[in-house]
């Protein structure tokens, strides 16, 4: 059985998050400045120290001390005296991510593997415009065309929306207004930097959950996304961390009770996730928060106030920090209200009134007891991480990202031939064709075999090749549209390439 994690103290006991009940998910909130980024930091650093892998966005720039000792910082020595505590100042193993390869290891995601849903949110279409995108999606898998990056997806949207007189009796109609409004979001996308993050080599899970030996015992890697430029795309960051999360429910096994996760998810600025999202979209999201705990992975929201987070996601999160809230408007009283109703009543405190009156770093704290129950809330400091508070430099970052494992596999695209390079050499067929068949030359061989083409251009007879390949095709185009199965949030499921 792992060790409880200490996490906050205060004068009568020291409070700490079981491993075992770590995946039942967690909440952490408070207004800016009240010490969040420093609870992230030291409950990453903890969970490292257990063997236990970390993802979490970096959304200001400053978690990147992870990767350093700590120790001298005079501000951390005087609340470890003032808690009468001790922590082992030490590093934690790191491995930076950046969706645009600047700040770490670039990340990729191919189109075909985001899906329409997920894909429909970042280009904010409506429900009609997503059902089109749904349906170029659908075409693709069909007819085996990989779409692998931006210019796929805009090739296939083209071909859809040319030949949707073609497509109609099939797959439905195809209005050009939402085919424009579709080219319109991806080329807005585009300029945000989003065609360095589709593609591949897409990244791998297995690259996010390793352990690295160390003294006295083996630490897991903490892997930070660099967000701060992400974070002026709110959709493409919020919808990013929405697909990770939907790649390690769709692709882990299911674990059951462990007694540590196999992975904790950070997901920071969690207002992003739902602000605007559909309701479809959100009854999806509740349900793999619901089912990825089985899976081994706990996830953590961290927001300003309970309000940021949907009722039916809130009631999941079992293992709670909450910061200092201000109640200058009736809006923020309602805010401070719900914080203190979702926590576990203590006759000693007076939640509401305290929330307001919480210190920096100082938080009230609910964890799930062994049972699994929520215990009494507690007014307590955080306990500093071992780590260095604040980032570390460009030039050390540079020096653990070359010292990865994972370096040099990541760092170079590969533009292997998908949708975009067949329909154009379709496209460059077609005058060819009309050009030989203007001009035909009977050969008895080549009808029997290839069939002959009438003065008009019509096809008079099938030859006996073209009909096995058509029947070829036909059992391939079959296959493959049953082999492209979609998760919950639309992510491909199984058959997929790893390294």
């Amino acid at each position: 059985m792992a060790s409880p994690l200490l996490i906050a103290k205060n004068a009568d006991r020291e409070l700490a998050l079981l491993p075992a009940l770590a995946n039942r998910h967690g909440l952490i909130t408070g207004a800016t400045g009240t010490g969040k980024s420093v609870t992230l930091q030291a409950l990453a650093h903890r969970f490292s120290v257990a063997g236990v892998p970390v993802f979490m966005a970096d959304v200001k720039g400053d978690l990147s001390g992870i990767a350093k000792a700590g120790g001298a910082n005079p501000k951390v020595a005087e609340r470890l005296k003032s808690l009468q505590t001790e922590v082992a100042f030490e590093a934690c193993p790191v491995a930076f991510w950046d969706l645009y390869g600047k700040a770490g290891h670039p990340v990729r995601a191919t189109i075909s593997d985001m899906g329409p849903l997920l894909l429909g949110r970042m280009l904010g279409l409506n429900e009609t415009q997503e059902g089109v995108l749904g349906l170029v999606f659908k075409i693709a898998d069909d007819e085996g065309l990989l779409l692998l990056d931006l210019k796929d997806l805009r090739a296939m949207v083209q071909h859809v929306g040319d030949n949707a007189a073609q497509y109609k009796t099939g797959y439905g109609n195809v209005s050009t207004a939402s085919i424009g409004a579709i080219q319109r979001g991806l080329l807005a996308l585009e300029n945000q930097g989003a065609a360095q993050f589709f593609g591949e080599p897409m990244l791998d899970i297995a690259d996010l959950m390793q352990t690295r030996d160390a003294h006295p015992a083996s630490r897991a890697v903490v892997n930070i996304l660099a967000a701060d430029k992400l974070m002026s795309s709110p959709k493409l960051y919020s919808t990013f961390l929405l697909w990770l999360l939907a790649e390690l429910f769709e692709h882990l096994p299911e674990v059951g009770d462990v007694d540590k996760p196999k992975l904790v998810f950070f997901f920071d600025e969690a207002h992003l996730l739902f602000a605007e999202a559909p309701k479809a979209l959100l009854e999806k999201v509740e349900q793999v928060v619901r089912l990825i705990r089985s899976k081994g992975v706990g996830v953590y929201f961290v927001t300003q106030n309970p309000l940021d987070v949907p009722e039916s996601v809130l009631g999941q999160l079992g293992n709670r920090v909450q910061h200092a809230l201000r109640a200058f408007t009736p809006k923020d009283q309602k805010a401070v209200k719900t914080a203190a109703d979702t926590l576990r009543p203590n006759p000693k405190i007076k939640a509401e009134q305290v929330i307001t009156e919480l210190g920096v770093g100082e938080a009230l704290i609910s964890f799930l007891d062994e049972k699994g129950t929520p215990c009494i809330v507690e007014r307590a400091f955080v306990v500093p991480p071992g780590s260095q508070l604040g980032p570390i430099s460009d030039a050390e970052r540079q020096q653990i990202i070359k010292s990865s494992d994972v370096f040099g596999h990541y760092e170079k695209a590969i533009d292997r031939e998908s949708a975009y390079e067949k329909l154009k050499g379709r496209t460059e067929a077609k005058p060819a064709e009309a050009k030989q068949s203007s001009n035909p030359v009977s050969n008895p061989v080549s009808d029997v075999l290839f069939g002959r083409t009438g003065p008009r251009g019509g096809k008079q007879s099938q030859g006996v090749l073209e009909a096995m390949t058509k029947s070829a095709a036909r059992s391939v185009g079959s296959e493959l549209g049953r082999q492209v199965l979609r998760g919950l949030l639309g992510s491909i499921l199984g058959g997929r390439r790893r390294r």
